[in-house]
């Protein structure tokens, strides 16, 4: 998985540069970052004025445009760092890890992420409303789900040269779908939590993916089905 677009100060994000010291009573960039993605994920990034992402934060507008130049520059710091804590948890999961196992994996923090993250539904609330209306969020989001198919994709043709998946499986086929499946099933739990059977659709979903890129293949316990890890 590539890394994420650079979010540090100087960068195209329209940060500060470093070296230069916060304004009394400002707070840092990554507590401005943090409120924003608050902001962000409640209101969406139309109901997000600079006004109330300042006076959510307790500082002046003026502070807040010290950091960052505008609200685009604020919101593309924003996405950048949740892509990021999303990629660097996924490369964690995965480390050491059979495909079977790593694809388990994978799914248990997207899960975590939805059930107990913070501010799990930024990234969905953004991508549906970034679609019409900012270009530029867009393009991250989608450079997001392009490496998150990547590298499912990579996961699955590894395991094929290490004699884990079928040879004749479709890697890019197979990948689409996982991510398809996790997307959509993090929708519906959003829209109804109560009634979803968020995790138990994933777990059978894995089952049958893994029965499937498996068949013929040496049993593990990885593909032998089984509840996710929290």
């Amino acid at each position: 998985m590539e890394t994420p677009p650079d979010t540090t100060p100087g960068s195209p994000s329209g940060a500060a540069p470093s070296g230069q010291p916060l304004r009394k009573g400002a707070k840092s960039q990554k507590e401005l970052v943090e409120i924003a993605i608050d902001c962000f994920a409640r209101y969406g990034y139309q109901g997000s004025s600079v006004d109330r992402i300042a006076k959510a934060a307790g500082v002046t507008k003026g502070a807040l445009y010290y950091h960052f130049k505008d609200k685009e520059a604020l919101l593309a710091a924003t996405v950048a760092d949740r892509v990021a804590a999303f990629e660097h948890r996924v490369q964690q999961a995965v480390s050491g890890a059979s495909c079977p196992q790593a694809l388990r994996r994978i799914a248990s923090v997207c899960i975590d992420h939805a059930q107990l993250g913070d501010h799990p539904r930024f990234a969905i609330t953004l991508m549906v409303e970034s679609i019409e209306t900012n270009a530029e969020v867009s393009i991250q989001l989608r450079e997001m789900m392009r490496r998150f198919r990547a590298f499912i994709r990579n996961l699955i043709s590894t395991g094929q040269d290490r004699g884990e998946i079928r040879p004749d499986a479709d890697a890019t086929a197979a990948a689409a779908a996982y991510n398809s499946v996790i997307l959509g099933a993090e929708i519906q739990y959003y829209q109804d939590p109560d009634r979803f059977a968020f995790k138990p659709a994933i777990e059978t979903f894995l089952d049958q993916l893994l029965v499937d890129l498996t068949r013929g293949m040496p049993t593990t316990d990885a593909t032998s089905g089984g509840e996710l890890k929290e």
